[in-house]
């Protein structure tokens, strides 16, 4: 899955968790994209742990951060 895919599911998935979510401005995009930065943010964490093994994987999800961010 390119980055740009999966930042687009991770937003997809987190849109459909705000839709349930009472929002006084109404403004679902800007709370899924939120979520999704969080999700990605907790991943690049948790792989900043062994950075050296995980380089690669850790790209990616900055790649994928990159592409929600552009959303």
């Amino acid at each position: 899955m390119t980055p740009k895919e999966k930042a687009k599911e991770l937003f997809d998935k987190c849109e459909l968790s705000c839709a349930g979510i009472l929002c006084f401005d109404d403004d679902w995009e800007a709370l899924a994209k939120q979520c999704a930065l969080i999700a990605v943010d907790e991943v690049i964490e948790a792989l900043h742990e062994h950075h050296w093994q995980n380089r690669n994987v850790t790209e990616y999800y900055r790649e994928v951060k990159h592409e929600i961010e552009k959303l």
